[in-house]
Order: C-alpha cells, then structure tokens, then sequence
C-alpha cells in the first residue's frame, strides 16, 4: 500500500468516526434530523462523483436514481401505517381518493420490506443499466449523454405525477410509518436514524472507494482520461462504462432510500431537474474527483444554504451569496476543495521528502570529509 493510498484511508475513517460521533454533541432532535438530511446528499453526491469524477460521465439525472430508492422505500413503509389503510383490500389513501378498487400488482411485493430495501437499490441499477446499454454500446459520449441523462430524469418525474392513482402525483407518498428491523424502530428525530446514515454512509463510502483502487477502477480512471487508447488496449469501454453507472445509480438510490425514511415521504421534488442539477454544483465545490471531497462538498454547501435561508439577516441575500460562492471556487479552486487540500498535501510531502534528502546528503558528506581528516 502507498503512503497516498494509506493517508486517504485514514482520512475518509477519520471524517466517518467524526460524522458517527455527532450525536453525542447534538441533544435537539430537529437540528439533528437536519444533520442527517445533509448526510445523505452527500451519499448522492458522492454516487455522481463515482460516475463524473472518475469515470467522465456527466449524469445529469442522478436523481432519477435518488428518487426512485426513495419511492421503493416509501411504498413499502405506506404499506406497514395501519391507519390510513382506509380501503377494503388495505389501500393506501390515495388509491382510495381515485377510485382505486385493488392494491396494483406492482405494489402487492411492498408489503415485504426486505423487497423494498432490495428493490431500493436494484431497481435504480436495472434502470441505469438498461439506459446506460443504450447508450455506451452506442458509442455516445460527453454532452450528449447529460442530456440523455437530462430528458430520462424529466421523464420519470412527468410520469411520477401523471400516474396519480398509483402514486400519489404531485402530494407524493406520504403518512409513512417508521421503518422497524428485527424489532428496532428508526425514529426520524432521534440518534437512531442519525446512526444508521452514518453507517450506510462509511461502507459507500469505503466501498466506492475499494473500487476505485481496484483494476476495474485504474481502468475507468484511464477511459476518463483518454477513451480510445483503453479500447485499443482491447477493454470494453462500454462494458466498464455500463459498471460505473449502474454502481453510481445502486448507492443514489440507497440515498433516497434513506432520505425518505428521515423526511417520512417521497415527492416527485426528489425526482427534479433543480435536484439534480445541485449534485453537480455539490460535486463541483467539493471535487468531483474525490469521494470524501464530492461528500463533503454537498454537506457544506447545503448547511450554509439551510443556515443562511433561516438567517433574518441573509433572508433575501443568501442565494447571491451562494451564488458568488460557487463562481469564487470555479474560478480559484477548478478542482474544488479536495483539489485544493490535495495540492496542499502534496506540497507537504514533497517538502518533507526534499529535506530528508537534504539530511541524508549532509549526513553522507560530514560522514566522507570526517574520513577525509582522518
């Protein structure tokens, strides 16, 4: 292992124990639910990182992923409130409201919770395979595969509201119960949930990052940098492309997952181009080609949006002052704040290296002039 590779792991552990610690300073449970929110953002951002900042695919749409985890996960826990289950056959309120007479057979697998977690990530994978198929093995590269991505997430979110009978339209699904395992309940407004993102937060985390460090993931990087030399070196490109996009997409959708279980709905918002286009700036001012930077970056930027929207005194100001933000990092710092803190550490080691070396020759030549007197 690297000296790079070791000081990176420790970082990431040491932002994650940090983040697990959080609870144990924060007593009020609505600042708290607040924190968790942020903390999945960073999962999507850190997802779009995976598939923009080391593989070179804009996904413009990542939250179509985002939004359908959060729509599994919604449809099962709608399924377990036991009373808005105000039709005949156990329906959910608006079924009832549109004259829904039977639970569609696409929501009958629901009930089980173990399928909506599983389809929670799947479906998200399936999607994104069968869209990345469809593009990759076309050859189709740069602009043009983030306003595929663009049109595929108004799509989805146009067909979320039109389907109102199924679910829910415009309200979305809400009046969810809180998620239960093995007889543990999840409150959204207590240190259980905030540990439980934490939790899924570190393995994506890490996991993203074992791939990355992986073959698979030298191999991305390099279709990143110069696609057609990988392909004369006879990989499929488009099959590795096909990877990092479904992989991309199973983590965001682990996110919405999560972030319905700490809102306590799913709305067709999560499945919005605004959404969408903000993992990008989050990515952007974190950099894009670090996890813990895109992670970080969507944190810090929704924190400072949360804290200066509920200021009196920035009110009316804070979306320029937002805005002036992300134009002083695109300006100053283009490989975001990890890029930044990057530089500065490899300016460290090479300094610290350089007066090793010094050392070691001072040491080589008072040791031969020594030899020289005597």
């Amino acid at each position: 292992m690297s000296r790079r590779t070791a000081i990176q792991i420790g970082t990431y552990g040491f932002v994650c124990v940090a983040i697990l610690l959080v609870p144990s300073f924060v007593e009020d449970a609505f600042v708290l639910n607040k924190y968790a929110r942020y903390l999945v953002l960073g999962i999507l951002a850190m997802a779009l990182s995976l598939s923009w900042g080391y593989t070179g695919i804009l996904n413009l749409g990542q939250a179509t992923s985002f939004g359908l985890g959060s729509y599994c996960m919604a449809m099962s826990l709608k399924l377990k409130t036991v009373p808005v289950h105000t039709g005949s056959a156990g329906l959910p309120d608006f079924m009832v409201w549109n004259n829904v007479t039977e639970l569609p057979w696409f929501w009958v697998p629901f009930h089980s919770l173990g399928f909506g977690i599983a389809a929670g990530i799947l479906v998200p994978v399936v999607v994104a395979a069968s869209l990345g198929w469809f593009m990759f093995k076309g050859r189709i590269t740069g602009v043009y595969v983030a306003i595929i991505t663009l049109a595929w997430l108004v799509v989805v979110n146009l067909l979320i509201i039109d389907q109102q009978r199924y679910t829910g339209g415009f309200n979305g699904i809400t009046d969810l119960a809180q998620l239960e395992i093995f007889g543990f309940t999840f409150d959204a407004y207590d240190s259980s949930i905030f540990y439980l993102i934490g939790v899924c937060l570190t393995v994506s985390l890490f996991f993203a990052l074992a791939v990355t460090k992986s073959k698979a993931g030298m191999i991305l990087q390099a279709i990143r940098d110069h696609e057609d030399r990988v392909r004369y070196f006879g990989y499929d490109v488009a099959n590795f492309k096909i990877f990092a996009f479904s992989v991309s997409a199973g983590i965001a959708g682990l996110a919405g997952m999560l972030y319905t279980i700490v809102m306590e709905f799913a709305s067709p918002t999560f499945i919005g181009v605004p959404l969408s286009l903000g993992v990008v700036i989050w990515c952007a001012v974190g950099g894009r080609q670090s996890l813990l930077g895109a992670m970080l970056g969507a944190i810090v930027v929704t924190g400072m949006q949360g804290a200066l929207s509920e200021s009196e005194t920035f009110l009316e100001t804070w979306t320029l002052i937002m805005g002036g933000l992300f134009v002083a990092v695109v300006l100053f710092m283009p490989k975001g704040l990890a890029g930044a803190a990057d530089t500065l550490m490899q300016r460290f080691l090479n300094r610290k290296d350089g007066d090793s070396v010094s050392a070691t020759t001072a040491a080589v030549a008072t040791s031969a002039k020594e030899r020289g007197a005597s």
